[in-house]
């Protein structure tokens, strides 16, 4: 075990542009720091970086040894360490390859375990430590009390506020325990939306009382469990605001008002990443991104091209001489990214081959297993009861990234292998996550006579043809297990389904615990953490 490369304690004062830069967390495409970052690095004194699975990553090792080159260059150049932060809450969102698949925030949900909560926030921390990441943007705070909620989903540990709070709590006590700062996010709640913040502005239509209700706790959690970061979410909330649809990034009634006052957060702002849609992307773009920094955000979230990183930084400063931004607010933000930094520089880093080890490994199946819910089982067909030469086939739909915060399409379950493991032979169909009604009726065609069929659902209330083929088996009278890979809520769309299982992950570990259930190797133990209509 050794220290972080490069972190040592940070140079005060600073200039302000270097204050200017501390702001600054990018992105660069390249498992090698490109030579263009690493003189905008040098020139700079960048905050830090988001590293990001399409854009960064191929092993954990690559990883480890593109982090401690990013850091060697910040050290060479004279300035403090840099953040390195990634999107590894696990489940949907594994922005690292090769590491431990955990199920996800509904799993644990579905456990109601804040033990396994904190294991696991402590795991994921200690890979994510082992790699050089020292910031994750987790855990998902958002509590979805909407089932058509485009973005969150299964990211959500469930619809109570309570259940959601403690599990947030003992996750960001896990992942600071290994020396991760962790992020709450996405404040103050996108949960109840209907629109992904990514492509759109959603507009929150709530006062503060239902905010203190419903969306808050969970951030008032995280908040007393230490958290270092909290995450803005680009959503309007014109009760807050005077009426005006103004992103809460941009919001110094949300970030100062709410957050800092109300909450007493103290720690490093973060925006969400710039570039979504929420944000003005054409000529306001840099007015936005002041705006963010007179509202209160610590760190601009940039993931963009090298010129509008250069327009931000030159927007910034400018604002920053002229007045515009307070310069004892920008050596105040400073001095709070500078102690995250100082923080971070006191932790110790694990060997890389804590990644994936065993332990980690039998901790993603213990979640798994104590996940699995039985919803329904109307006509006792578990535990399955086969013979040798019954004829078994498994269904699924080939993983794809349902939003820009997703990593599911990386992903190659084998439904299939798993009943193996119990069943001799069992035939393997891939369908596509919609497929038509032509496909519906010849896949119908080949199942005739099956004995049974185990067929795995991915948001089914948005895929149609999945459900159709759930549908369309049941009513050819073929024994069926209905089984919800991603969002329970499938079962609303194949009302009729007599056996219907909850995983909440479709990654091997989920697979492998339903294998064994369905045989009755290990029980049933998850409990719905969302309502689902005919549960």
């Amino acid at each position: 075990m050794s220290g972080h490369p490069g972190v040592t304690a940070p140079p005060v004062p600073l200039t302000l542009d270097q204050q200017v830069g501390q702001k600054m967390l990018v992105a660069f495409p390249g498992l090698e720091a490109p030579a263009e970052f690493l003189s905008l690095l040098k020139r700079m004194h960048l905050g830090g970086v988001t590293i990001f699975r399409h854009l960064n990553v191929r092993d954990p090792g690559q990883v480890r040894s593109l982090t401690t080159a990013l850091q060697n260059a910040a050290a060479e150049s004279g300035q403090p360490p840099l953040l390195v932060g990634a999107d590894q809450e696990g489940g949907t969102l594994m922005a690292l390859a090769g590491t431990t698949p955990f199920p996800g925030n509904m799993a644990l949900g579905a456990t109601r375990s804040p033990e396994l909560a904190r294991r696991t926030g402590y795991t994921i921390g200690r890979e994510l430590a082992a790699m050089g990441i020292n910031v994750n943007y987790a855990p998902v705070c958002d509590v979805n009390v909407n089932p058509k909620n485009p973005v969150v989903g299964v990211r959500s540990f469930g619809e109570d506020p309570g259940e959601v709070a403690t599990l947030v709590s003992a996750l960001v006590v896990g992942l600071q325990q290994a020396g991760v700062a962790a992020t709450a996010k996405h404040f103050p709640g996108h949960g109840d939306t209907a629109v992904d913040s990514h492509y759109g502005a959603a507009v929150v239509p709530f006062d503060v009382e239902r905010l203190n209700r419903v969306e808050l706790p969970s951030f008032a959690a995280a908040i007393e469990a230490g958290v270092k970061l909290v995450m803005t979410a680009h959503l309007a909330l014109p009760a807050l605001t005077g009426g005006l649809e103004v992103p809460a990034t941009l919001s110094p009634a949300v970030l100062r008002g709410l957050l800092r006052g109300q909450l007493g957060f103290e720690g490093v702002i973060v925006s969400d990443a710039l570039n979504m849609g929420a944000i003005d992307q054409g000529q306001g773009f840099v007015i936005d991104a002041i705006a963010a920094a007179a509202a209160g955000v610590d760190l601009l979230m940039l993931i963009d091209s090298s010129a509008k990183l250069e327009a931000v930084y030159g927007g910034v400063l400018h604002a920053a001489r002229r007045g515009l931004l307070s310069q004892e607010d920008m050596w105040v933000s400073t001095r709070r990214v500078l102690d995250l930094k100082a923080w971070i520089g006191r932790q110790v880093q694990p060997d890389l081959e804590v990644v994936r080890c065993k332990e980690h490994l039998d901790l993603a199946y213990e979640i798994a297993a104590k996940s699995l819910t039985l919803v329904r089982d109307r006509e006792g067909l578990l535990p399955l009861r086969l013979s040798s030469n019954a004829r078994v086939v498994s269904v699924i739909p080939r993983p794809a990234d349902l939003t820009p915060a997703d990593t599911s399409s990386y992903e190659t379950p084998s439904l299939a292998a798993a009943l193996r493991a119990y069943h001799p032979s069992v035939e393997e169909h891939v369908i596509p996550m919609d497929p038509s009604p032509g496909e519906v009726a010849s896949l119908r065609q080949l199942l005739v006579g099956c004995d049974l069929a185990v067929v795995g659902t991915i948001n089914a209330s948005d895929y149609p043809g999945q459900a159709a083929l759930v549908n369309a088996l049941l009513e050819d009278g073929i024994p069926v297990v209905a089984v919800a890979l991603r969002l329970p809520y499938d079962l609303e769309v194949y009302p009729a389904a007599p056996t219907y299982v909850c995983t909440y992950s479709l990654q091997a570990p989920s697979l492998q615990a339903l294998a064994d259930a369905l045989w009755g190797r290990i029980p049933f133990e998850g409990r719905l953490p969302v309502t689902v209509s005919g549960a």
